[in-house]
């Protein structure tokens, strides 16, 4: 059940903090150029047993795209279930998903300097929302959803503290640090351990990222233990 904040300025491009959930004993390698003869120039964090991208970028074409779970009511035996890894890698080269899909459900952020949107696949209906301009949080359901408690709790402080000067960086990990005051395990909580929500996730690292008319800049940092925040947490 991962995370984005994001703000989208018109015209200018788009400033985002990317929190990823993820199982512990699921190995991952930071980011970098991990397919480079597929996806040749596009760097990303790359989930290792199925060889996918949580995240990914291309700087030369100037997009980005972030993966996230959602619910859905796929009807397949799970033997003939893809992978949802190649989809971030596939938005980044310029090729969006088309329905229907042998996945299960997902968010899938896409992001370059003029426009935003998520492409929201639910096991039936693929749909598109646009972003407009300004502040928005997307989790395990919908865009800025009021019912998802840590969207509910925590949107209106990033929306104050809007991406659109040079400390912005350091303002939105102070908030996400501040956010960490809570207990994983509260529904509104960023920082999270999803354990006694039934799922093996915790959140392991973020990234922040902006993406612009002049490229795509990223940096990833590690939390030192998965679901907590430490004072070493801040990059």
């Amino acid at each position: 059940m991962c995370t984005v904040v994001i703000d989208v300025a018109e015209p200018g491009g788009s400033r985002l903090l990317a929190i990823r959930d993820e199982d512990p004993a699921r190995e991952w390698d930071s980011l970098g150029a991990w397919w480079p003869q597929r996806y040749p120039g596009v760097i990303g964090i790359r989930d290792r047993r199925a060889g996918g991208a949580w995240l990914a970028y291309d700087t030369e074409h100037r997009r980005l795209a972030v993966l996230l779970n959602r619910a859905d009511t796929l009807d397949l035996p799970e033997d003939q279930v893809l992978t949802r890894g190649s989809l971030a890698l596939e938005s980044v080269a310029g090729r969006a998903p088309t329905a229907p899909l042998p996945m299960h459900g997902f968010n899938l952020l896409e992001v370059t300097p003029d426009a935003a949107r998520v492409l929201s696949w639910d096991g039936k209906t693929l749909r598109e929302t646009p972003l407009p301009s300004g502040v928005h949080m997307i989790a395990h359901d919908d865009l800025d959803d009021p019912e998802t408690p840590r969207i509910a709790r925590w949107l209106p402080e990033f929306r104050a503290h809007a991406a659109r000067t040079d400390d912005w960086v350091d303002e939105w990990i102070d908030l996400l640090a501040a956010s960490a005051a809570l207990d994983p395990t509260d529904d509104a909580a960023i920082i999270r351990d999803n354990r006694p929500h039934g799922y093996p996730t915790q959140s392991l690292l973020y990234c922040v990222a902006d993406v612009s008319h002049e490229g795509v800049e990223a940096h990833e940092t590690s939390l030192p233990e998965p679901g907590h925040w430490h004072v070493s947490s801040t990059p």
